[in-house]
């Protein structure tokens, strides 16, 4: 029946009604909606990298750095290793070679299996749930008779580090861009060790490049008062101290020890504010409580002494321990600007990226280009909306314009739901739009030529109505449907562009059904009851 209960005509005007509110402050700019009260819906169109420019940057791991690394490390387990209990193991030429293995030999020969015992869980077995059961190890070791020992990757051991590395990097980049205050940073993997970034309205690129390009990991070091640093240039640092510099202009030389006290890990916050005695920017930390109980320890046992803050080998801080410190934060001082000081809080409180990254691509999208896309879109929407409006009054008389009526509310439907959810728009997005237009009238084309077939057999007005609304439902739905799990196959399998083509066209499909169904009935009821015609203008 056309008949509508209240409730019903109550829940249709509601929805309409939603759809303005929410359309409505994208009429206006970010600043003056800002000022109104918090009760009105203030949510507008998130505009994509294509539409209001911003940067594009594709990152890749650098596996050789990383590999270098993770050698390393290993280099400091095998001695541990071998060293941690009585009798210790005696070797000889423990280090990373150039073929990308670490090899030494072991100094008794007769001691190979207690060796081999000792080395065996440095093979570093990898999460087995991944690989339906079978175990990876990170490394393969063999021992020779001779006693030469040879550590080395396994080629599904660096794969699955690759991949986690990536997945790991992803989360600290994440952290780091939100904390810039972009709209709807893209941050996702391309391939097996590349990360694509965009960053739509995003006014300073080379900030977004030094934020996510710098691996920020920081350590702290007791700095060695003791050696002669000039010495140390000019030949090389005593064992088990490091040579560093400070990020000063000229650089200032340290000779640190180069095991470090703490590290960026322990750490549970950071703020850049103003130091009340200079008014200069400095960077203030706070410890977990474990690495507090570790600050507390350090500085007691080490009063009077200096202590380095390094960040990826840099000194940018070497204040001497005037006193203990028990309430495990600290502040970091420095030739600070107000940004520098909230980018290295940033850096901080994101975490240290597992890997250094490369940019592999760089594009810097004007906002030039976004206007004249959307210029572009609107011209192609507008088109697309007047030649299928014409065509419905054409085509359908008075019926063409209740279809045209209810394609008006379909659009303020849709743009309505894209800034309630925050959805981004895309150039591809708009397309999408504009496909919905054709198919939105789609339905109310199949509605209407079963109407007039019904009135062809001989039904009247109201029963020609009832049955050419009721009878297409299921054709409508049958298409609609299809479309959407498409669209939905589009979103999760596709990526950037693809996307925003597939949230757009998925909307529409709903507000589709709706408008071009439910509203286009109510709307025919209305004109039904006032007017009681006897024949149908269709």
């Amino acid at each position: 029946m056309l008949y509508f209960a209240r409730w019903k005509v109550v829940s249709i005007l509601l929805v309409v009604f939603a759809g303005f509110i929410f359309t409505i402050p994208n009429f206006f700019t970010r600043d003056e909606v800002a000022s109104w009260p918090d009760w009105v819906p203030g949510r507008q169109l998130v505009l994509g990298l294509d539409l209001q420019g911003g940067a594009y940057l594709l990152y890749e791991v650098d596996r050789g750095s990383y590999e270098e690394k993770r050698l390393q490390a290993l280099v400091g387990d095998i001695r541990t290793s071998l060293r941690q209990s009585e009798p210790r193991i005696g070797y000889t030429g423990l280090g990373v070679k150039n073929d990308k293995t670490v090899q030494f030999r072991l100094r008794d020969t007769g001691r190979i299996d207690e060796a081999r015992a000792r080395l065996k869980d440095l093979v570093n077995p990898l999460d087995a749930s991944l690989f339906a059961g079978t175990q990876i190890n990170e490394f393969s070791f063999t021992i020779a008779d001779d006693g030469l020992v040879r550590f080395s990757f396994t080629d599904e051991g660096l794969a699955q580090r690759i991949r986690s590395v990536v997945d790991q990097s992803i989360e600290v980049i994440r952290r780091r861009v939100d904390q810039l205050g972009t709209t709807e940073p893209s941050i996702q993997r391309q391939g097996e060790d590349r990360i694509l970034v965009e960053a739509p309205g995003l006014d300073d690129p080379e900030r977004l490049k030094t934020l996510i390009g710098q691996t920020a990991q920081m350590t702290f070091h007791l700095v060695d008062s003791n050696a002669n640093v000039q010495q140390a240039i000019q030949t090389r640092p005593p064992a088990g101290d490091l040579l560093v510099y400070s990020t000063d202009d000229p650089p200032v030389p340290y000779l640190i020890d180069e095991t470090p006290l703490l590290t960026g890990e322990d750490l549970q916050d950071s703020q850049a504010t103003f130091d009340q005695r200079s008014n200069q920017p400095v960077v203030t930390f706070r410890f977990n409580t474990s690495g507090a109980r570790k600050f507390a320890k350090v500085t007691q046992q080490n009063v009077g002494r200096p202590f380095a803050i390094v960040l990826d080998n840099e000194v940018i801080s070497a204040p001497v321990i005037r006193e203990p410190i028990l309430g495990g934060s600290g502040q970091i001082s420095g030739n600070f600007t107000v940004q520098s000081a909230n980018d290295l809080a940033i850096l901080l409180r994101a975490g240290a990226l597992p890997a250094k990254l490369t940019i592999v691509e760089e594009r810097t999208v004007g906002p030039g280009l976004g206007a004249d896309s959307i210029e572009a879109g609107k011209i192609a929407s507008l088109v697309g909306i007047v030649a299928v409006a014409v065509f419905m009054i054409l085509a359908y008389g008075l019926f063409g314009i209740i279809a045209d009526i209810a394609l008006f509310v379909n659009m303020v439907l849709i743009f309505g739901a894209l800034s309630f959810l925050g959805a981004t728009l895309t150039l591809p997005g708009i397309a999408g739009i504009v496909l919905t237009v054709g198919m939105a009238v789609d339905a109310n084309v199949l509605i209407y030529e079963r109407v007039r077939e019904e009135v062809r057999n001989g039904r009247s007005a109201v029963s020609a109505l009832d049955a050419g609304f009721s009878r297409a439902l299921g054709t409508i739905l049958d298409a609609n449907i299809t479309t959407l799990i498409a669209a939905v196959i589009l979103f999760y399998l596709g990526s950037g562009p693809i996307r925003g083509f597939a949230v757009t066209l998925a909307i529409g499909i709903v507000t589709t059904v709706f408008s071009a169904f439910t509203f286009t009935r109510f709307l025919v009821s209305m004109w039904l009851r006032n007017r009681r015609p006897s024949k149908l203008p269709i």
